[in-house]
C-alpha cells in the first residue's frame, strides 16, 4: 500500500477482472523450463512453426530502407494493404467489398477488440458458441457486453463441438446484439458445413442480430472441408456483419502482427477513430510484408497443409488410445479437443485430478507436457493440443502423456 490507495483501487474494475490469455501463458511457462533446460514440449502455441516465406521477409526488408516507411501511414492502414486485401478477400471467399469496408489492425486480436468496442453497448449480449478462443469472452466485457456462452461438446447433436439454430435461439434475449461466430474453429477444429452456416446466417439476419464471424483459420482445413464465408451465403447480412481475418496462421506470421476487420462503413469508420487514439497504424513494415504475403500464391500454406494434415491424423490416432480420452477429428486449423472426462477423478502417481487444470498441471509436472486446459475455452473436462509442432516433438510428447494416463486407476 502507498500513498493511502489500498490494493482493491489500484486497479480499475474493468482492467482487473481480465482473465490473462491461457494459451499464452501456458507457452511462456513452456519457454521458460525449456530455457532452464528443462525437457518441455509444448502444445499450447496457435502458431505454424514454419518460417515465413522468404519472398515475404524480403518484401519487409526492402521496406526498412525505405525512408517513408518511418513516417506515421494512416491509422486504418495503408491504401495498398487495404486493396491487397479487397482482392484477396474476393479471390478467396467471393466476397466483393470495398477499401472503406476494410480497417488494418494489430494482429487478430485488435481486430476482434476494435469490432466490439464499435458494436457494443452496457447490457448487449453477444452468444458465444462454446468452446471459445479464449479472447473473445474478455473483449466482449471490456466493451461492455456480456457473452452469454452455448455449449456444443464433443457428442454434440450437429457434430463435435457444433452448435445448432435451436440452441441459439434458447440463447436468444431482448438484449442479444451479436453473435460470434468461428469456422474453423480454435480451439476445436470443428468447421460448420455449408448449410448449417446458412442457417445460422438467416437465423441471425431474421432477428436483427450482428454476426461477428472470425475467418482466421479459412485456408486450414482437411478431408475435403469446405468453410464458406457467412455473409457469402447470406448477402442480405452483410449489412450487420464483420468479418475479422489476417496473415498470421496462413503465412506464418504469427508475430508480424497483421490482421484487419470487414464490416460496414459506419462500423469500420467508428472502429478506425478508436485505433486512431490507441494504437495509431500497423507498422509500415509489417504492412509491406503483408501487401507481399497477399499478392503471392498460396503455395506455403499449402506445403504446410501437408505436414499439419500428417500430425493431426498422428495426433489423433495417439489420443484416442488411451483409455478415458475421447478426440473428435478435427477438420480445421491444427488444434486437437479432446475430451478427458473420462480420466478425471481417477487417481495417476498418488494424485487425482478433478478437472483439466488440475490434469494439465500433473501433466506438465510428472512429464514435463505442456497443455491447456478445457477452462481456457470454456466447461472443465477437455485440454487443447495444437499439432503445429514438430513431429518428431508431437510423438514424444503425446507418447508421454499415454504413458502417464496409462498410470491412472
Amino acid at each position: 500500500m502507498m500513498g493511502g490507495v489500498s490494493e482493491q483501487t489500484r486497479i480499475s474494475t474493468r482492467i482487473g477482472s481480465i482473465a490473462e490469455s491461457a494459451t499464452l501463458a501456458v507457452d511462456a511457462k513452456a519457454k521458460a523450463l525449456k530455457a532452464q533446460g528443462r525437457p518441455v514440449i509444448g502444445f499450447g502455441a496457435g502458431e505454424p512453426d514454419f518460417p515465413t516465406p522468404d519472398y515475404i521477409v524480403q518484401a519487409a526488408v526492402d521496406a526498412c530502407s525505405d525512408p517513408v516507411n518511418h513516417r506515421y501511414s494512416p491509422a486504418g492502414g495503408l491504401a495498398s494493404l487495404k486493396d491487397a486485401i479487397v482482392a484477396k478477400t474476393r479471390r478467396d471467399s467471393g466476397y466483393a467489398v470495398e477499401p472503406a469496408n476494410v480497417l488494418v489492425t494489430n494482429g487478430g486480436k485488435q481486430a476482434v477488440y476494435n469490432t466490439f468496442a464499435a458494436l457494443l453497448d452496457p447490457g448487449d449480449e453477444v452468444i458465444l458458441p462454446t468452446p471459445y478462443w479464449t479472447t473473445y469472452p474478455e473483449s466482449i466485457r471490456l466493451a461492455g457486453g456480456t457473452p452469454v456462452e452455448v455449449f456444443a461438446g464433443a457428442d454434440a447433436e450437429a457434430g463435435a463441438y457444433l452448435v445448432t439454430v435451436e440452441q441459439l435461439e434458447a440463447a436468444r434475449t431482448d438484449r442479444t446484439k451479436a453473435l460470434l461466430f468461428c469456422s474453423p474453429s480454435n480451439p476445436t477444429g470443428a468447421v460448420y458445413p455449408s448449410e448449417q452456416v446458412e442457417a445460422i446466417g438467416r437465423w441471425a439476419l431474421e432477428h436483427g442480430i450482428w454476426v461477428v464471424t472470425d475467418e482466421i483459420y479459412e485456408h486450414l482445413l482437411y478431408d475435403g472441408a469446405q468453410a464458406p464465408s457467412m455473409p457469402v451465403l447470406v448477402p442480405e447480412l452483410a449489412d450487420t456483419c464483420v468479418v475479422l481475418n489476417g496473415v498470421a496462421k496462413t503465412y506464418a506470421m504469427t508475430g508480424w502482427r497483421v490482421g484487419w476487420m470487414i464490416g460496414p462503413t459506419d462500423v469500420v469508420k467508428a472502429a478506425t477513430n478508436l485505433q486512431s487514439h490507441a494504437t495509431s497504424n500497423v507498422a509500415n513494415v509489417s504492412q509491406r510484408a503483408a501487401i507481399a504475403a497477399l499478392e503471392g500464391s498460396l503455395g506455403a500454406v499449402e506445403e504446410m497443409k501437408v505436414a499439419f494434415d500428417r500430425r493431426r491424423r498422428r495426433m489423433v490416432e495417439m489420443l484416442n488410445a488411451i483409455d478415458g480420452v475421447e478426440c473428435p477429428v478435427p477438420q480445421g486449423a491444427f488444434y486437437a479437443y479432446p475430451s478427458v472426462e473420462g480420466v478425471l477423478g481417477t487417481e495417476i502417481r498418488g494424485r487425482t485430478p478433478r478437472t483439466s487444470v488440475e490434469l494439465a498441471a500433473l501433466i506438465l509436472e510428472e512429464v514435463e507436457v505442456a497443455v491447456v486446459p478445457g477452462e481456457a475455452f470454456g466447461p472443465s473436462g477437455y485440454l487443447r493440443l495444437s499439432y503445429a509442432l514438430g513431429d518428431e516433438d508431437l510423438e514424444e510428447g503425446v507418447g508421454r502423456i499415454q504413458a502417464l494416463l496409462a498410470e491412472a486407476r
